[in-house]
């Protein structure tokens, strides 16, 4: 393949009369990170939402160089492209088990599906103590764990993180981030990560880029973002 894994060009995008983004570019390179910055309201969730096809779009989104952005939310699933959304979005009510099956739905190799939860369980351990517990019953920290899990069920090429350390403590958002890096280095994912902790996402990503009331304000490689003074002043607080 060549050129990135997402590309996305003149990008505008809302909710019915409601525009959110307007004229958003944005590239994804494979096996990279790319963070996402911006103050609630930017335009970050719906970025994400329109690469899913949650939102209502105008202009060019490519995943691997064919258009996806005319494409319904399944079909944009099954190219490899898995969304954890902000507040994790796991099914209360069904057990682990259930939860990570319905990660593998949209696929259709289903023969290497045992090998994968494997490989997801592998990565989150205590997810294999926790099989038959419901989903709702378990810790924030447990939940995000089952979150990503479900979406590594897919098969992914690109994991659409938004928001994955809200509401964690410090010690299990450093567990999760970890586990971020090794799930890069090892699957060859790519992440395109929204995350407030700009810190936090800086350190993980190799690009970022920074929106402000849906249009992208400043973009580049992690390090040269994180030494701009505006944004070390709006988001590092230094």
């Amino acid at each position: 393949m060549s050129g990135p894994l997402l590309a996305i060009r003149d990008l505008r995008a809302g909710y019915g009369a409601t525009p959110v983004l307007h004229g958003v570019a944005l590239e994804v390179p494979a096996g990279s990170v790319v963070a996402v910055l911006g103050a609630n309201g930017a335009g970050k969730t719906t970025l994400l939402r329109a690469i899913c096809g949650m939102a209502d779009v105008q202009g060019e989104v490519k995943f691997d160089g064919r258009r996806i952005d005319a494409l319904p939310t399944e079909e944009i699933a099954r190219l490899g492209i898995a969304h954890v959304p902000e507040g994790r979005g796991t099914f209360h009510g069904l057990s682990v088990a259930e939860n990570l099956a319905l990660g593998a739905s949209a696929r259709r190799d289903r023969a290497a599906v045992p090998a994968d939860l494997q490989r997801a369980c592998g990565y989150f351990p205590r997810l294999r103590e926790r099989m038959r517990q419901q989903a709702g019953t378990l810790s924030g920290g447990e939940q995000q764990m089952l979150a990503v899990a479900r979406a590594l069920m897919l098969r992914p090429r690109l994991l659409l993180l938004d928001e994955p350390s809200f509401g964690l403590a410090p010690l299990v958002v450093d567990e999760i981030f970890r586990i971020f890096r090794d799930i890069v280095e090892r699957e060859r994912v790519a992440i395109l990560l929204v995350e407030q902790n700009a810190a936090l996402a800086l350190a993980l990503a190799d690009d970022a880029c920074v929106l402000e009331t849906g249009r992208v304000v400043a973009s580049g490689p992690s390090a040269t973002i994180a030494n701009d003074a505006a944004v070390r002043r709006a988001y590092l607080g230094t």
